[in-house]
């Protein structure tokens, strides 16, 4: 018995390993679809988006639930392994890109049959270590899950503050062309794909909530005369002009030089700048992250399917404009929340690699399941 052990510790095959049973009895039958039914702590993944990390068991009672064939369902054998440990599974990357390398197809949405699925290789100890492996993994979930709703408390608390300033009635009531500096960047044609001064430049898809995303900066052909018109300086907000998405519509961020100059934009992109006397940058950060948020953008947009903002429509929105010192002290204040949001988010961010790690190290036995309850 101790060899067996030892031997479905090392690896074994779902099925080999007697891990869980395939509903094979249909609930019944809808347009020609079989349909099977689902309960508390079935194994089910999608096989068409497997290489998506499509794999889940179902947590709550789902009486009269029903899935399609595209769905296999499996029934967890409680003498083997616990569905706990199962989900656990399902979230390392070892199993994710297992699975992923099985899928068959020439598309996006290649199959993983379930022949190929119930013989992914995993690690099965006895019951007991499984618990405790749960046991570690869950208390740090439990940390994730704490500071995930911190986080989001503080934002809310964050966005209510920053809608109080920004709308203060001691501000003056201005036209947002009299305290900005509004411009478009160029579009994008066939003519600018070369050239001497290819330049990086953004588009809507490098703004997120706040946030710039330059894993993807392309670049497109900008004269010197361009670069100086429709160049980035430190400070300016980039504001998404239009989107399919309803929610992408207006979403800001702000350029602190994260790559060497010159950095210019696209014609999807609205570039507001602080006027010099007039308002600071950081005050027009914060005027826009709440015209986003208070969805003030997406109000003054036009189109259907897709909404565009347009910087004529943008310059006529009213801002309330505080004296320098004032937007300073505003400033201060949100940028000060801002940061310990970012912060509860970052150690959130941090002990998921902790969880990911952990759980790598303790299904190969790299990690002592007693060193690594000390830890947490």
């Amino acid at each position: 018995m101790e060899d067996l052990t030892e031997a479905r510790y090392a690896g074994v095959r779902w099925n080999a390993g007697g891990v869980y049973d395939r509903e094979t009895v249909p609930a019944q039958t809808i347009k020609g679809k079989v349909l099977y039914r689902i309960k508390r702590d079935d194994i089910v993944y999608n096989r068409m988006w497997a290489t998506k990390a499509s794999f889940g068991v179902v947590k709550n009672d789902a009486d009269g639930c029903l899935v399609t064939n595209d769905f296999p369902v499996f029934t967890v054998k409680r003498e083997a392994i616990i569905p706990e440990y199962v989900e656990a599974i399902f979230h390392t990357a070892s199993f994710q890109a297992e699975a992923a390398g099985r899928a068959v197809g020439t598309t996006e949405r290649r199959r993983l049959h379930e022949r190929d699925f119930v013989n992914i290789p995993v690690v099965l100890p006895p019951l007991q270590t499984q618990k405790r492996i749960v046991e570690v993994i869950s208390a740090i979930d439990d940390q994730i899950t704490a500071l995930d709703a911190e986080a989001g408390a503080l934002a809310a608390v964050l966005r209510r503050r920053r809608a109080d300033l920004v709308n203060n009635d001691s501000g003056k009531a201005v036209r947002a062309e009299h305290a900005f500096d509004f411009s478009t960047g160029v579009r994008r044609t066939p003519d600018r794909a070369t050239g001497r001064y290819m330049t990086p430049y953004l588009r809507s898809a490098n703004v997120g909530y706040g946030t710039l995303d330059l894993s993807d900066v392309l670049e497109m052909n900008y004269d010197p005369v361009e670069r100086e018109k429709f160049g980035l300086r430190y400070g300016d907000v980039v504001v998404s002009e239009g989107s399919a998405s309803a929610n992408a519509v207006g979403m800001p961020a702000m350029w602190r030089d994260e790559l060497p100059g010159p950095v210019c934009t696209q014609m999807t992109l609205l570039r507001l700048r602080a006027l010099e006397g007039v308002c600071i940058p950081e005050f027009v950060f914060h005027w826009s992250m709440w015209a986003y948020e208070s969805r003030a953008f997406l109000d003054i947009a036009g189109g259907t399917n897709i909404k565009h903002i347009s910087a004529k429509r943008a310059k006529g929105m009213t801002v309330r404009l505080p004296s320098l010192d004032r937007q300073r002290e505003m400033v201060v204040e949100l940028d000060a929340m801002e940061s310990v949001v970012k912060a509860t988010r970052a150690e959130a961010a941090r002990l998921r690699d902790v969880r990911a790690g952990l759980l790598a190290g303790l299904l190969d036995r790299t990690i002592e399941i007693e060193s690594a309850k000390l830890e947490v």
